[in-house]
C-alpha cells in the first residue's frame, strides 16, 4: 500500500510540481486548492500519512487547518510558506506542525523532509507484513520460506528475494520501474543490471504462478518495469 499524502496548496503550478514529484517517488497524492475544502475534509486529512499545508490559503489558513486537524489526529504536517522567518516557523510548530519549509524551496530538500516525516508509516507497513498468500503458496516473511499448502512442500528464498517481494507488496497494483526497484531493493550504491530483476521475476513466476507464461500476479509492463497484484 502506498504512503498517502494530502497537499493543500492554492498556487496551481507549485501544487502540480509537488504532486508530480511526490508521485514519481511512489506516494499516493491527493491535492486540495483552498482552506474551505480542506476544512470540509478534515477526517480524510487526519487519516493520511502526511499533510503538506500552505500557510496562506483562501478562506482558512494552513495554521487554522492544522489546529483543526490536531483536535482528532496526530498525522504529520509539513508547512510550506513564503513567510520563512524564525517567528513564522515557531508559530507553525506551536499550531501543531511537525516541520516548516520556506518558499522558494529546494525540491530535493522537500522530498527528504517528506521521507523523514513518512518513515513511521513506512515502517508500520513493513511490520504488518508477516506472510503473503498467492494461490496455494504461502510466503513467511520471518522464515523466508514458501509453503505449498497443496503438497506441503516448502522452498527457502534468499533475503534479496524476500526483500523484493516485500517491495512489490508495499507497492501493490502500482507500476514500478526497474530503476525504482534497483534503488529501493539493491540500493543506490550497488549496480546490478536490470536483467537481475528479470531473473528474479522468472523465478517468482515459476514458484507462484499456475501458468508462468500467463502470469496472474507478476505482470510485465513493456519498456517500464513490473506491476504486482493479488487480484
Amino acid at each position: 500500500m502506498a504512503i498517502r499524502i494530502y497537499v493543500v496548496e492554492d498556487e496551481p503550478s507549485l501544487r502540480e510540481m509537488v504532486q508530480m514529484n511526490l508521485e514519481l517517488d511512489g506516494y499516493e497524492v491527493t491535492c486540495l486548492s483552498d482552506g474551505l475544502t480542506a476544512m470540509n475534509q478534515l477526517s480524510e486529512l487526519g487519516t493520511a500519512d502526511l499533510v503538506i499545508l500552505d500557510v496562506m490559503l483562501p478562506n482558512h489558513s494552513g495554521l487554522e487547518i492544522c489546529e483543526a486537524i490536531r483536535k482528532s489526529s496526530a498525522v504529520p504536517v509539513l508547512f510550506l510558506s513564503a513567510k520563512g522567518t524564525t517567528t513564522d516557523k515557531i508559530e507553525g510548530l506551536k499550531k501543531g506542525g511537525n516541520d516548516y519549509l520556506g518558499k522558494p524551496f529546494d525540491l530535493e530538500e522537500m522530498l527528504l523532509r517528506v521521507r523523514v516525516l513518512t518513515e513511521p508509516a513506512r515502517l508500520a507497513q513493513k511490520q504488518t507484513f508477516h506472510e503473503l498468500i498467492l494461490g496455494h503458496k504461502v510466503l513467511n516473511f520471518e522464515t523466508y520460506t514458501v509453503l505449498d499448502t497443496a503438497t506441503h512442500e516448502s522452498e527457502s528464498l534468499s533475503k534479496k528475494e524476500v526483500d523484493l517481494l516485500r517491495f512489490f507488496l508495499e507497492n501493490e497494483d502500482k507500476v514500478v520501474s526497474r530503476d525504482e526497484i534497483l534503488d529501493n531493493v539493491w540500493g543506490k550504491d550497488v549496480f546490478p543490471t536490470s536483467r537481475t530483476i528479470d531473473n528474479f521475476i522468472l523465478h517468482f513466476r515459476k514458484l507462484f504462478e499456475e501458468d508462468p507464461k500467463n502470469p496472474k500476479y507478476f505482470h510485465s509492463i513493456r519498456s517500464v518495469g513490473y506491476r504486482f497484484t493479488r487480484n
